[in-house]
């Protein structure tokens, strides 16, 4: 995969994958894990427990599972409202490194702040102090990469704007897209497949 570089994280997007095909990621040096669902999670954190994974959540996390999850994970990459960030606030037992999602495509299927309240929303997060906003995530457009790169391109800018350090985009279709505007992280699924098949 050419687009493991030492600047760049690449989060496995493991999904799809079990915890056989995840140690051998691992040995192929990819630590960084990323999960949709609590209890996926939490049953592969168990299997894997041997092993010095950095786990993230990728996933819409709801409020009802954040008690289960908040003190397993390493980082959240979906804040995306205030109610979360309350139970966050409320179960977290460390300060939680966070992406804030940023939905520049402007779909209603997908979660994320829009655009016109960002600024108050990063206003208001700064009073919960279990809460480290260490950058900003977005998804792109489904068979749609101008509008994809157009989202990319802004959330770079957002970055910079905010001084964000961190930006989470790019998927196994459009990773290359998000590494020309600047991602930090990268959450790869199906391409990490290539590794160990």
């Amino acid at each position: 995969m050419t687009f493991i570089r030492k600047d760049l994280t690449t989060v496995v997007a493991s999904k799809y994958f079990d915890s056989i095909q995840m140690r051998k990621l691992y040995d192929k040096g990819l630590f960084h894990f990323g999960e949709n669902r609590a209890q996926d999670l939490l049953k592969k954190k168990d299997e894997l427990k041997d092993l010095k994974i950095i786990w993230h959540f990728i996933g819409h996390l709801q409020t009802n599972k954040v008690k289960d999850i908040i003190n397993e994970i390493d980082y959240l990459h979906t804040l995306d409202r205030i109610n979360l960030a309350e139970f966050i606030q409320k179960y977290a037992k460390k300060t939680i490194e966070c992406f804030v999602q940023v939905n520049l495509t402007e779909e209603n299927q997908k979660s994320g702040i829009l655009l016109p309240n960002l600024s108050q929303f990063l206003l208001e997060i700064k009073k919960y102090d279990k809460i480290k906003v260490i950058g900003l995530m977005t998804i792109g457009k489904d068979d749609d990469l101008e509008a994809t790169e157009a989202a990319f391109r802004m959330l770079d800018a957002l970055a910079l704007s905010y001084q964000l350090p961190y930006k989470s985009m790019g998927m196994s279709n459009d990773y290359e897209l998000a590494i020309k505007h600047h991602a930090t992280h990268l959450r790869i699924g199906r391409k990490c497949l290539d590794l160990i098949t």
